[in-house]
């Protein structure tokens, strides 16, 4: 998420800083065009659709997820919802890790609640059988209202995501995010640095921005599979993937140069103590003015912008993903997931938010509270520009536009996905503190990941 001053709005001391940013933070031609929407949005944008919104009035929905933008964009709209269908939802939201490690034994036990939730681990949650198939709700008539929903209004990535393999889908895409670089402009600016565009030029910068006090960069690298995406990035912008054929891949060259650049990042210029370091600490390194660049997800822009949370809003800078020389960058993007228990008792009723939560005038309303959505027209408006920041928004549609779903599609959606993240990033934390070389600690947990793909 990014804020105003994340969209270059704060005056910048070195011309050289202003030229790289722009080149590093290019803007997508297609996101310049589209067109401004307005953010008026009333009863009528709800009635205009073939819906019989009070078909399931009386009954209530419980909805689970993790405290993160999207429940709390979603929250406020609520009584709207309910005013709307007669349907009650009751919120049952928990921090993030400890949703992660909840929801999957909430499911497997059978539980008919929650009836719909966030889910991220999409693979085990079909094999296992959790996850009520879509497709059906899709194409009747009572639920759904197709040219109404408008599904070429949703970024492509968005529209693919939720596909497996036979075409069925278990989920709606809430959220879209990919891998962006921060970059504190005073401090480049101190040293007369622009933006770098390369792998070799981030980690030339890291260097001469480090300080004893400051860091030069911040990345996760905590040894768990909810540290991995800015790795996983590294690995796909090398050339690399984390599962090819069924297999680790993570052992090949591509992979194990982008693990080692990772580490001598990390081990050169990052901060003391890396090693532990999850999401929350990378954003709390840059909110406060301890690191000169980060890289992580999208959506902390809105926190980064906020003069209310960031000390540096207002030097705060949004850029494309480093990418090797001659070659686009591939970073890492993901899309939040909600889906309905396939033991709820309530489904339709759980389809019917769905569709209301991720539409086109929904949409327009979480994004004017900063939540990057899934819909273009969302994306286009001014609220949402304001509330995310320009500059922010250009740089993650670009990153966005440059990843490739189908290599982060085959991670996060393989039955293993999380032992096998897990396993990747133990061995990336051993680079980062220098235990194993890339190459060792890159075979060894494809060794490992591997074994648990056998089981």
């Amino acid at each position: 998420m990014d804020g105003n001053s994340s969209s270059g709005r704060a005056p910048v001391s070195r011309r050289s800083f202003v030229k790289g940013l722009g080149a590093a933070g290019a803007v997508l031609p297609a996101f310049t065009m589209l067109p401004r929407t307005s953010l008026a949005v009333d009863d009528q944008a709800y009635a205009s659709a073939a819906i019989d919104w009070k078909q399931f009035a009386g009954q209530a929905t419980t909805l689970a997820g993790a405290i993160h933008p999207w429940s709390s964009a979603i929250t406020p709209l609520l009584p709207d919802f309910t005013k709307l269908t007669g349907i009650n939802v009751v919120t049952d939201f928990a921090p993030e890790t400890t949703y992660l490690s909840a929801i999957p034994i909430r499911l497997a036990r059978g539980s008919s609640t929650p009836d719909v939730c966030m889910f991220a681990t999409y693979g085990q949650g079909i094999s296992g059988g959790w996850l009520e198939p879509l497709n059906a709700y899709y194409s009747k008539k009572s639920l759904t209202d197709l040219v109404w929903y408008d599904e070429r209004d949703l970024l492509k990535t968005a529209r693919t995501f939720s596909l497996w393999p036979d075409g069925e889908r278990y989920g709606f895409t809430i959220t879209s995010e990919a891998m962006t670089l921060f970059l504190n402009s005073e401090m480049l600016a101190a040293k007369d640095l622009p933006a770098p565009q390369t792998f070799d030029e981030l980690l030339a910068t890291a260097r001469a921005v480090k300080t004893d006090a400051i860091s030069g960069i911040a990345m996760r690298a905590q040894a768990g599979g909810n540290s991995t995406p800015a790795a996983m990035a590294f690995v796909f912008s090398y050339g690399g993937a984390m599962i090819k054929d069924n297999r680790a891949a993570f052992a090949s060259p591509e992979a194990i140069a982008a693990v080692d650049m990772y580490g001598r990042l990390l081990r050169e210029a990052g901060p003391i103590g890396v090693g532990s370091y999850e999401w929350y600490q990378v954003l709390d390194d840059f909110l406060q003015g301890r690191t000169a660049m980060a890289i992580d997800s999208s959506n902390f822009a809105t926190d980064i912008s906020n003069p209310a949370k960031s000390h540096v809003a207002k030097q705060a800078g949004f850029a494309a993903f480093p990418h090797l020389p001659g070659r686009e960058p591939v970073p890492f993007m993901s899309h939040w997931q909600a889906c309905i228990n396939s033991k709820s008792k309530n489904k339709q009723a759980a389809f019917l938010f769905l569709l209301w939560a991720t539409s086109k005038p929904t949409s327009l309303r979480t994004a004017a509270a900063g939540l990057a959505t899934t819909r273009l027209s969302a994306w286009s408006s001014e609220a949402f520009n304001n509330a995310f920041g320009r500059q922010a928004a250009e740089a993650a549609l670009s990153n966005l536009q440059k990843a490739d779903v189908d290599r982060a599609k085959a991670i996060l959606f393989h039955p293993q996905s999380r032992p096998i993240q897990d396993v990747f990033m133990i061995g990336v934390n051993e680079v980062v503190s220098g235990v194993r070389s890339a190459k060792d600690a890159m075979i060894a947990a494809a060794e490992k990941a591997n074994a648990a793909i056998r089981g």
